[in-house]
This record gives structure tokens, sequence and C-alpha cells, in this order.
């Protein structure tokens, strides 16, 4: 009886072994059969805007989002005007994420009552892992048009000459957790300009960047640097903007100061007329909301 039962023992833990063998082995061979995994990088900012000015970010798919934004009128304006609370200038927005890669965008300014429209296409996404890619890519492709009535309603105007039209590369990278950066070539075409010695195409060069300082908040700064003898007849300065990025649930709420009065990113750049050194600084601030239209598929 002892032998039988050391025999039974013995094949058992044969038979043991060898299955835990073959089971190592179809998990190598399955193993071997996985594709290594992508890292892709999120939330290199944290709305869609750096400040005032566009990120490289755009609406998850499937995902509308409201933006409402508010600029008061100039400090130095003095007390009379409550330095700037008793003006106001103001952007109702809508944004899509239409796929991960393109997003499509609709606002209306009170400042000479503007319509502004965009698409954002993602060209390429940073990335670690099996396929590394080390910045982010955004082309943004935006049109305006004024429809306040002309200044003179004799002459012959055309509907063409309230047009204006930008184009961005939006080059972005995320260090870490804690900071972001981003550089943003622009060009803007107007249509109609003041005087016949103004240019027609104005180019700037943008950069902007954020800084965590906890779970929810981030400090932004935003530059664009016009590039000099571009406008002559109506002074025109580079673009400075600085706030502070408050996350609150399906909110993004940013304060900031800024000396550009306008909200889309023509006027950003060819109507910043005010300058920090006199005073000419706006408070202001962006509140986003995120509304989901059309839920992304259970992947079983």
């Amino acid at each position: 009886m002892k032998a039988y039962l050391q025999l039974f023992i013995f094949l058992f833990l044969g038979i043991f072994t060898n299955a835990v063998n073959a089971q190592e082995d179809l998990m190598t061979l399955l193993g071997k059969n996985e594709k290594p995994s992508i890292n892709w990088i999120s939330a290199t900012f944290k709305a869609t805007n750096v400040v005032i000015g566009p990120s490289c970010e755009n609406p998850p798919t499937g995902n509308l989002l409201f933006i409402f934004t508010h600029h008061f009128g100039a400090i130095n304006s003095g007390y009379e005007n409550l330095y700037g609370l008793k003006q106001a200038s103001v952007r109702l927005g809508l944004e899509y994420g239409v796929a991960h890669w393109l997003g499509l965008g609709l606002g209306l300014n009170t400042l000479e009552n503007t319509w502004d429209g965009f698409l954002k296409f993602k060209v390429l996404r940073q990335c670690t892992g099996a396929k590394k890619m080390p910045f982010t890519l955004t082309i943004l492709t935006s049109t305006a048009v004024y429809t306040t009535k002309w200044a003179d309603p004799t002459r012959k105007n055309y509907f063409s000459s309230r047009m204006s039209y930008a184009a961005q590369a939006i080059l972005a990278r995320k260090f870490g957790e804690r900071f972001s950066f981003q550089l943003a070539p622009t060009y803007v075409h107007v249509n109609l300009v003041p005087m016949p010695d103004d240019k027609n195409n104005i180019f700037s060069i943008g950069g902007g960047g954020r800084f965590k300082i906890s779970q929810r908040v981030s400090i932004n700064a935003e530059y664009y640097y016009l590039l000099p003898k571009q406008i002559r007849s109506t002074p025109a300065y580079s673009s400075f903007s600085t706030g502070v990025d408050i996350e609150t649930g399906g909110h993004v709420f940013q304060i900031f100061l800024t000396n550009s009065m306008g909200e889309n990113i023509e006027s950003i750049v060819t109507q910043t007329t005010g300058k920090w050194a006199n005073g000419n600084i706006f408070l202001g601030f962006n509140i986003s909301r995120i509304f989901t239209i059309v839920k992304p598929p259970i992947l079983l």
C-alpha cells in the first residue's frame, strides 16, 4: 500500500510540474503576441486656452465645451469707472471634440460684435512607451467677422472687408506633472486695414506656460511678441497675460490680468493697444463647462 501511495504522489507531481511549465510556455507565447503599450500624454494644459490665447488642447471626443470670457475695462481708467469694473467685453464660445485629433469652435464677441470660428487639428501627440513623440503639434485655422456698422455707410463697402484670418502652429510639451510649455508662431491676415501703409499680413510669435501648484490649481502665463514694423497708423503692442487656473470638477475657472481687450486670436495679435507700463491692464476671467454629448463606446 505504501508503494502505491509513493507512486501516486510521484505521478501527481510530474503531471502538475508539466502543467505549470506548459502554462508558462503558453503565457510566454501570448506575451510575444501582445502589442507593446503606448502611453499618451494628456492634460498638457487644463483648458483649451492657456490664458486668453489657444492652447494645444481640444475637448474630449463627443464633448461640448461652453466658455464664457469676460474682460473688465482698464485699471487706469480711474475711480469714475471703478477702475474698469463699470466696463465690460464678453465672448460666448462653444467648442466640440469631433475626434481625438479634431476640434472646432464658434464664438461671439461683444468687441465690434465679432463672430469667430476655428478648427484645431492635433497632428502629433506626445507619448512614451512603444511609440515615442517628445511633443504635441496642433494646427489652428481661424476666421473672424466683425459686424458693427460701417463708419462711412455712403462709401461702397464689401462684406469681405469685415473678415480676418489666422493660422497657428502650436508646439507643446509636458515636462513632468507640474510644468507645460508651448510655442505658437502665428499669422494673421486682415482684409481691410485703416491706412494704405498698414500691413495686411501680421506675424507674431506666441509662447505660453503652465505650472501646477496643487492638484487643482496652476499659474499660467502667455506672451505674443508682435514682430516690429507691421502696424503703423494704429499703435499696437505685444500681448502679455497671466493668471490662475482653478479646476472644480466639470468647470475650469481662470482669473487673469492682460493688456489685450480682444478675446479671439485675430484681435489679440492685431488690436492690443494697451501697455502694462502705462497701467492699461484688464482684469478678466474665463469659465469653462463641459457637457457629454456622445458617450464613447465601452471596450470589453
